[in-house]
């Protein structure tokens, strides 16, 4: 067993059996021994390729948005939630030095980040940033309506935690299933009292129509870690915009007949698996993003949604829009031509991802 595992059985032992959030939360993120503890996971060599493991582009592109919509209302933050190892943060901020220096001089780039060794990471990489970059931990550490700017999190939301439900069609109702050890293994087992609270008061419900069809088993999945740390990010922004740039669903969509096991899925050396009970600490675990869920709670904190769309059609836009600042804007190359297909190419990454956009202005 590695360090993951061996913590996530020793959590076992003591409880018996664990929800699956408490599962995911230790094998992706337990200090020192979580999977995103550990650099290498991103591109050509690791586990899965990212909008910004295909080269600088994608950072470009962000920052010339960013920069026009800061400058239009005289804002100077750039929040990015989940920065991994920096790299995203460098190639946006090299791009604005270079281009938009005005801007450059007296913006605020934070990094929200709980992790130390993350930190440490991001540190080494934006070294000659270190005057222009602020570490935060969590949203306690920012006061309400603080943020003046840009909030966005890349491939950030599908990460949080998630508690797995089961559909029991002969008693009508929701479980949870949990997690236990058997055979010198984790195995899926049905938790006698559910660590979601929605299933516990009761508030998780599903239309009765929808319910009717539901086959005995069917999986879904809940994240009410992502929805309130959504909450507090729209309830941190004081004018500008929130961003999510993430693949996900609409909430009716997860209950689709061609998804009996729900959305969870692993990742590892770029094939994707079925068993995410399987080397907790040595594969990626992620879940399909509730976008509808995410829209309810940044409305609720008073932010106004703009029309989804997917990565392509994002890209597009502000590529159009750079072809009328030449001047504020690398020359297109080949090599940033083959970059640009890549990202908005419907069967690479064009497609499969979208942007969810709430705004305050």
């Amino acid at each position: 067993m590695n360090d993951a595992a061996i913590l996530i059985r020793t959590e076992i032992d003591k409880r018996g059996v664990i929800s699956f959030a408490h599962f995911m939360a230790l094998a992706l993120y337990a200090p020192s021994a979580g999977y995103y503890e550990n650099q290498g996971r991103v591109g050509r060599a690791g586990d899965f390729y990212t909008s910004t493991s295909t080269g600088s582009l994608f950072g470009e592109l962000l920052g010339f948005q960013f920069a026009q919509w800061i400058l239009e209302r005289q804002e100077s933050q750039i929040v990015e939630c989940g920065a991994n190892d920096g790299q995203l943060a460098g190639d946006m901020l090299g791009y604005l030095e270079e281009f938009w220096p005005e801007l450059f001089v007296k913006m605020e780039y934070w990094i929200m980040e709980p992790s130390t060794r993350r930190r440490e990471w991001q540190g080494e990489k934006l070294a000659d940033y270190s005057g222009r970059v602020h570490w935060i931990g969590e949203w306690s550490d920012v006061k309400e309506g603080e943020v003046r700017g840009v909030i966005f999190g890349n491939e950030l939301m599908d990460a949080f935690p998630v508690h797995r439900l089961g559909w029991d069609k002969v008693a009508s109702v929701w479980f949870e299933w949990g997690v236990g050890f058997s055979g010198g293994e984790f195995v899926w087992a049905r938790m006698e009292k559910p660590a979601l609270k929605a299933l516990r008061n009761g508030t998780f419900q599903v239309p009765s129509a929808l319910r009717e069809h539901l086959p005995d088993g069917f999986v879904t999945v809940s994240s009410p870690e992502a929805a309130n740390w959504w909450h507090e990010a729209a309830k941190k922004l004081g004018s500008g915009q929130l961003l999510a740039v993430d693949y996900g669903l609409e909430a009716e969509e997860f209950f689709a007949p061609d998804r009996l096991e729900g959305t969870l899925r692993t990742y590892s050396q770029h094939q994707v698996l079925a068993e995410p009970l399987a080397n907790p600490g040595g594969q990626d675990i992620t879940a399909s993003v509730n976008f509808s869920v995410l829209r309810t709670m940044g409305e609720l904190a008073g932010l106004r949604t703009t029309p989804m769309v997917t990565q392509e059609k994002f890209l597009m836009s502000v590529f159009e829009k750079t072809l009328n600042k030449p001047d504020k804007f690398p020359e297109w190359t080949e090599k940033r031509r083959r970059e640009f297909q890549t990202l908005v190419h419907p069967e690479h990454l064009g497609r499969p991802f979208k942007i969810l956009m709430q705004l305050r202005i």
